[in-house]
Protein backbone atom coordinates (compact mmCIF):
# COMPACT_ATOMS: atom_id res chain seq x y z
CA UNK A 1 0.00 0.00 0.00
CA UNK A 2 1.25 3.14 -0.91
CA UNK A 3 2.39 5.98 1.71
CA UNK A 4 0.76 8.51 -0.56
CA UNK A 5 -2.64 9.31 -1.35
CA UNK A 6 -4.53 11.67 -4.08
CA UNK A 7 -6.85 14.30 -2.51
CA UNK A 8 -8.30 17.14 -3.71
CA UNK A 9 -7.05 20.65 -1.60
CA UNK A 10 -7.03 24.24 -1.88
CA UNK A 11 -4.39 27.29 -0.73
CA UNK A 12 -7.06 29.37 -0.82
CA UNK A 13 -10.93 30.36 -0.42
CA UNK A 14 -12.48 31.28 -4.17
CA UNK A 15 -14.74 29.77 -6.61
CA UNK A 16 -14.12 25.93 -7.75
CA UNK A 17 -11.07 26.92 -9.27
CA UNK A 18 -9.40 26.91 -6.62
CA UNK A 19 -9.49 22.93 -6.34
CA UNK A 20 -6.75 20.91 -7.06
CA UNK A 21 -5.53 17.49 -6.64
CA UNK A 22 -2.50 16.60 -5.14
CA UNK A 23 -0.57 13.94 -3.41
CA UNK A 24 -0.74 13.98 0.49
CA UNK A 25 0.61 11.36 3.36
CA UNK A 26 -1.75 8.50 3.38
CA UNK A 27 -3.36 8.82 6.90
CA UNK A 28 -3.01 6.45 10.18
CA UNK A 29 -5.71 5.64 12.43
CA UNK A 30 -5.32 6.83 15.87
CA UNK A 31 -7.03 5.30 19.18
CA UNK A 32 -10.42 4.68 18.40
CA UNK A 33 -9.88 5.61 14.84
CA UNK A 34 -10.54 3.58 11.75
CA UNK A 35 -8.50 4.27 8.34
CA UNK A 36 -11.31 3.94 5.52
CA UNK A 37 -10.05 3.82 1.67
CA UNK A 38 -12.93 5.76 0.41
CA UNK A 39 -14.98 4.45 -1.96
CA UNK A 40 -17.07 7.36 -2.67
CA UNK A 41 -17.86 10.58 -1.03
CA UNK A 42 -21.20 12.62 -1.28
CA UNK A 43 -20.80 16.28 -1.55
CA UNK A 44 -23.25 18.68 0.47
CA UNK A 45 -23.93 22.88 0.29
CA UNK A 46 -21.59 22.81 3.26
CA UNK A 47 -18.82 21.81 1.03
CA UNK A 48 -18.70 24.55 -1.18
CA UNK A 49 -19.40 26.92 1.24
CA UNK A 50 -16.27 26.40 3.51
CA UNK A 51 -14.47 26.28 -0.03
CA UNK A 52 -15.33 29.91 -0.63
CA UNK A 53 -15.94 31.74 2.36
CA UNK A 54 -13.77 32.57 5.81
CA UNK A 55 -15.22 32.81 8.94
CA UNK A 56 -17.61 29.74 8.81
CA UNK A 57 -16.51 26.89 10.74
CA UNK A 58 -12.54 26.01 9.66
CA UNK A 59 -9.60 27.94 9.61
CA UNK A 60 -8.37 29.36 6.85
CA UNK A 61 -6.52 26.58 4.08
CA UNK A 62 -5.25 24.32 2.91
CA UNK A 63 -7.39 21.84 3.64
CA UNK A 64 -9.38 18.72 2.23
CA UNK A 65 -13.13 18.94 2.26
CA UNK A 66 -15.77 16.53 2.61
CA UNK A 67 -17.68 14.74 5.63
CA UNK A 68 -19.65 12.15 3.37
CA UNK A 69 -17.81 9.40 3.21
CA UNK A 70 -18.52 5.44 2.02
CA UNK A 71 -15.50 2.97 1.99
CA UNK A 72 -13.66 -0.60 3.43
CA UNK A 73 -11.85 -0.14 6.66
CA UNK A 74 -8.11 -0.43 5.65
CA UNK A 75 -7.23 -0.84 9.30
CA UNK A 76 -8.18 0.01 12.73
CA UNK A 77 -6.65 1.59 15.52
CA UNK A 78 -6.15 0.83 19.32
CA UNK A 79 -9.39 0.13 20.87
CA UNK A 80 -11.49 -0.39 17.74
CA UNK A 81 -14.13 -3.73 18.32
CA UNK A 82 -16.78 -2.44 15.61
CA UNK A 83 -15.12 -3.08 12.38
CA UNK A 84 -12.46 -4.79 10.99
CA UNK A 85 -10.46 -4.77 7.83
CA UNK A 86 -12.59 -5.45 5.14
CA UNK A 87 -15.97 -4.25 6.17
CA UNK A 88 -17.77 -2.18 3.71
CA UNK A 89 -19.01 1.08 6.18
CA UNK A 90 -20.13 4.50 5.34
CA UNK A 91 -21.06 7.57 7.76
CA UNK A 92 -20.05 11.37 8.19
CA UNK A 93 -16.90 12.89 9.19
CA UNK A 94 -17.40 14.44 12.42
CA UNK A 95 -18.83 17.95 11.54
CA UNK A 96 -17.30 20.56 11.08
CA UNK A 97 -13.79 19.68 12.16
CA UNK A 98 -13.24 16.33 10.78
CA UNK A 99 -13.63 17.26 6.97
CA UNK A 100 -11.53 14.97 4.66
CA UNK A 101 -13.40 12.83 2.40
CA UNK A 102 -12.64 14.28 -0.69
CA UNK A 103 -9.34 11.69 -0.60
CA UNK A 104 -8.27 8.09 -1.26
CA UNK A 105 -8.25 7.38 2.00
CA UNK A 106 -9.25 8.83 5.31
CA UNK A 107 -9.42 8.39 8.95
CA UNK A 108 -12.24 8.72 11.75
CA UNK A 109 -14.11 7.92 14.58
CA UNK A 110 -15.30 4.09 14.41
CA UNK A 111 -18.45 5.26 16.07
CA UNK A 112 -19.12 7.94 13.47
CA UNK A 113 -19.72 4.87 10.54
CA UNK A 114 -22.40 2.27 10.39
CA UNK A 115 -21.96 -0.87 8.10
CA UNK A 116 -23.12 -0.21 4.56
CA UNK A 117 -26.07 -2.16 3.71
CA UNK A 118 -25.38 -4.85 1.65
CA UNK A 119 -27.61 -3.82 -1.33
CA UNK A 120 -26.93 -0.42 -2.30
CA UNK A 121 -23.56 0.59 -3.84
CA UNK A 122 -21.09 2.60 -2.49
CA UNK A 123 -22.15 5.61 -4.67
CA UNK A 124 -25.63 5.50 -3.00
CA UNK A 125 -24.01 5.32 0.51
CA UNK A 126 -21.91 8.10 -0.15
CA UNK A 127 -24.56 10.45 -1.21
CA UNK A 128 -26.46 9.68 1.97
CA UNK A 129 -25.25 10.09 5.64
CA UNK A 130 -24.62 14.19 6.51
CA UNK A 131 -28.30 14.85 4.42
CA UNK A 132 -29.81 12.24 5.91
CA UNK A 133 -28.19 12.18 9.72
CA UNK A 134 -29.55 15.85 9.30
CA UNK A 135 -32.98 14.95 9.02
CA UNK A 136 -32.90 12.02 11.32
CA UNK A 137 -31.72 14.66 14.29
CA UNK A 138 -34.31 16.93 13.24
CA UNK A 139 -37.14 15.17 12.46
CA UNK A 140 -36.59 12.06 14.97
CA UNK A 141 -34.32 13.37 17.49
CA UNK A 142 -35.62 17.15 17.98
CA UNK A 143 -39.46 16.99 16.73
CA UNK A 144 -40.38 13.98 17.68
CA UNK A 145 -42.37 13.25 14.90
CA UNK A 146 -45.57 10.87 15.12
CA UNK A 147 -47.88 9.33 13.00
CA UNK A 148 -50.51 11.62 11.60
CA UNK A 149 -48.63 14.96 12.17
CA UNK A 150 -48.36 17.33 9.57
CA UNK A 151 -44.44 18.15 8.74
CA UNK A 152 -43.60 21.30 6.47
CA UNK A 153 -40.55 20.63 4.34
CA UNK A 154 -38.58 23.30 2.75
CA UNK A 155 -36.30 23.20 -0.30
CA UNK A 156 -37.53 19.15 -0.06
CA UNK A 157 -35.92 18.25 -3.42
CA UNK A 158 -32.82 19.65 -1.57
CA UNK A 159 -30.33 17.03 -0.19
CA UNK A 160 -31.74 17.34 3.27
CA UNK A 161 -35.43 17.74 2.04
CA UNK A 162 -35.50 14.86 -0.08
CA UNK A 163 -34.34 12.33 2.73
CA UNK A 164 -36.56 14.84 5.76
CA UNK A 165 -39.70 13.38 3.38
CA UNK A 166 -39.29 9.76 2.99
CA UNK A 167 -38.17 10.03 6.82
CA UNK A 168 -41.07 11.79 7.83
CA UNK A 169 -43.22 9.23 5.77
CA UNK A 170 -41.84 6.35 7.37
CA UNK A 171 -42.73 7.21 10.68
CA UNK A 172 -46.61 7.98 9.13
CA UNK A 173 -46.48 11.92 8.97
CA UNK A 174 -48.18 13.98 6.26
CA UNK A 175 -46.02 15.54 4.54
CA UNK A 176 -46.40 19.36 2.50
CA UNK A 177 -43.14 19.96 0.75
CA UNK A 178 -41.97 23.62 -1.10
CA UNK A 179 -40.08 22.84 -4.70
CA UNK A 180 -40.04 24.13 -8.02
CA UNK A 181 -42.77 22.24 -9.92
CA UNK A 182 -40.33 20.02 -12.40
CA UNK A 183 -39.25 18.42 -9.40
CA UNK A 184 -42.97 17.49 -8.13
CA UNK A 185 -43.02 14.26 -9.72
CA UNK A 186 -39.76 13.26 -8.10
CA UNK A 187 -40.75 14.17 -4.66
CA UNK A 188 -44.54 12.45 -4.78
CA UNK A 189 -42.63 8.77 -6.04
CA UNK A 190 -40.76 9.58 -2.24
CA UNK A 191 -43.75 10.12 -0.64
CA UNK A 192 -44.96 13.77 -0.59
CA UNK A 193 -48.40 14.23 0.05
CA UNK A 194 -49.14 17.83 -0.88
CA UNK A 195 -46.12 19.85 -2.92
CA UNK A 196 -46.37 23.95 -3.42
CA UNK A 197 -44.44 25.34 -6.44
CA UNK A 198 -42.33 28.07 -4.50
CA UNK A 199 -42.72 30.02 -7.76
CA UNK A 200 -46.06 30.46 -8.16
CA UNK A 201 -47.60 30.08 -4.89
CA UNK A 202 -46.78 31.69 -1.37
CA UNK A 203 -46.67 28.68 1.22
CA UNK A 204 -47.76 31.22 4.12
CA UNK A 205 -50.84 31.47 2.21
CA UNK A 206 -51.90 28.09 1.48
CA UNK A 207 -50.15 26.36 4.80
CA UNK A 208 -51.66 25.94 8.10
CA UNK A 209 -51.77 24.12 11.12
CA UNK A 210 -49.07 22.02 10.96
CA UNK A 211 -46.97 20.19 13.53
CA UNK A 212 -43.18 20.72 12.61
CA UNK A 213 -41.54 23.21 10.34
CA UNK A 214 -38.35 21.80 8.86
CA UNK A 215 -36.25 25.17 7.19
CA UNK A 216 -33.04 24.60 5.20
CA UNK A 217 -33.31 27.84 3.46
CA UNK A 218 -32.72 31.02 6.07
CA UNK A 219 -33.88 33.31 7.78
CA UNK A 220 -36.45 35.83 6.41
CA UNK A 221 -38.25 32.10 5.63
CA UNK A 222 -38.09 30.78 8.81
CA UNK A 223 -40.26 33.92 10.36
CA UNK A 224 -42.32 33.14 7.34
CA UNK A 225 -43.33 29.58 8.83
CA UNK A 226 -44.15 30.53 12.13
CA UNK A 227 -47.90 31.28 11.57
CA UNK A 228 -48.03 28.05 9.11
CA UNK A 229 -47.88 26.10 12.49
CA UNK A 230 -49.80 25.25 15.53
CA UNK A 231 -49.94 25.95 18.67
CA UNK A 232 -47.15 24.01 20.24
CA UNK A 233 -45.43 23.39 17.14
CA UNK A 234 -41.83 23.38 16.42
CA UNK A 235 -39.70 25.70 13.58
CA UNK A 236 -36.35 23.91 13.10
CA UNK A 237 -34.00 25.82 11.04
CA UNK A 238 -30.59 24.44 9.76
CA UNK A 239 -29.41 27.78 9.35
CA UNK A 240 -29.00 29.48 13.31
CA UNK A 241 -31.44 32.22 14.54
CA UNK A 242 -29.99 34.82 12.22
CA UNK A 243 -29.41 38.48 13.77
CA UNK A 244 -32.11 40.66 12.18
CA UNK A 245 -34.85 38.82 13.67
CA UNK A 246 -35.11 37.12 16.87
CA UNK A 247 -36.35 34.26 16.08
CA UNK A 248 -36.73 32.37 19.35
CA UNK A 249 -38.65 35.08 20.90
CA UNK A 250 -40.80 35.44 17.75
CA UNK A 251 -41.42 31.63 17.99
CA UNK A 252 -42.51 32.21 21.37
CA UNK A 253 -45.21 34.90 20.46
CA UNK A 254 -47.00 33.09 18.02
CA UNK A 255 -47.29 29.85 20.91
CA UNK A 256 -44.66 27.83 19.24
CA UNK A 257 -41.31 26.18 20.06
CA UNK A 258 -37.77 27.34 18.41
CA UNK A 259 -35.11 24.55 17.16
CA UNK A 260 -31.93 25.74 15.13
CA UNK A 261 -30.11 22.28 15.12
CA UNK A 262 -26.21 21.53 13.63
CA UNK A 263 -25.43 17.64 12.65
CA UNK A 264 -23.46 15.30 14.76
CA UNK A 265 -21.58 12.24 14.00
CA UNK A 266 -24.28 9.92 15.75
CA UNK A 267 -23.16 5.97 15.72
CA UNK A 268 -26.73 5.23 16.81
CA UNK A 269 -27.95 7.59 14.25
CA UNK A 270 -26.22 6.46 11.70
CA UNK A 271 -27.53 2.63 12.26
CA UNK A 272 -30.91 4.09 12.07
CA UNK A 273 -30.19 5.66 8.65
CA UNK A 274 -28.26 2.48 7.81
CA UNK A 275 -31.21 0.19 8.29
CA UNK A 276 -33.91 3.38 6.49
CA UNK A 277 -31.38 2.73 3.69
CA UNK A 278 -30.81 -0.86 3.57
CA UNK A 279 -34.55 -1.54 3.65
CA UNK A 280 -35.75 0.78 0.93
CA UNK A 281 -37.40 3.12 3.09
CA UNK A 282 -35.00 5.96 2.11
CA UNK A 283 -33.69 6.48 -1.39
CA UNK A 284 -31.22 9.21 -2.00
CA UNK A 285 -31.34 10.76 -5.68
CA UNK A 286 -28.27 11.04 -7.37
CA UNK A 287 -27.59 14.37 -9.24
CA UNK A 288 -24.57 13.26 -10.33
CA UNK A 289 -21.32 11.14 -9.87
CA UNK A 290 -17.80 12.73 -10.72
CA UNK A 291 -14.48 11.00 -10.93
CA UNK A 292 -12.09 12.89 -8.28
CA UNK A 293 -10.55 14.93 -11.00
CA UNK A 294 -13.80 16.83 -11.48
CA UNK A 295 -14.61 17.46 -8.25
CA UNK A 296 -14.40 21.47 -8.85
CA UNK A 297 -17.03 20.88 -11.61
CA UNK A 298 -19.07 18.81 -9.14
CA UNK A 299 -18.51 21.94 -6.75
CA UNK A 300 -19.85 24.41 -9.82
CA UNK A 301 -22.87 22.54 -10.29
CA UNK A 302 -23.70 21.71 -6.76
CA UNK A 303 -23.59 25.89 -5.70
CA UNK A 304 -26.16 26.87 -8.54
CA UNK A 305 -29.18 25.14 -6.02
CA UNK A 306 -30.99 23.65 -8.53
CA UNK A 307 -29.76 20.29 -8.60
CA UNK A 308 -31.81 17.61 -7.75
CA UNK A 309 -30.75 15.21 -4.91
CA UNK A 310 -26.89 14.79 -4.32
CA UNK A 311 -23.75 15.15 -6.09
CA UNK A 312 -21.02 11.96 -5.27
CA UNK A 313 -17.31 11.55 -6.32
CA UNK A 314 -16.61 8.17 -7.16
CA UNK A 315 -12.58 7.25 -5.63
CA UNK A 316 -12.59 3.92 -7.62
Amino acid sequence: MSNTMRAISQDTLGGPEVLREIELPRPAPGPSQILIRVHAAGLNPTDWKHRAIAGLFLPPPPFVLGWDVSGVVEAVGFGVTLFAPGDEVFGMLPYPHGHGSLADYVVGPARAFARKPGNVDHVVAAATPLAALTAWQALIDTAKIRAGQRVLIHAAAGGVGHFAVQIAKSRGAYVIGTASAAKHEHLRALGADELIDYRAVDFAEVVSEVDVVLDTLGEENSRRSLPTLRPGGLLITLLGAGTQVDLPAEAARHGVGFASLLVEADHAGMNSVAELLGSGAVVPIIAGVFPLAEAAKAHAIGETDRTLGKLVVSLV
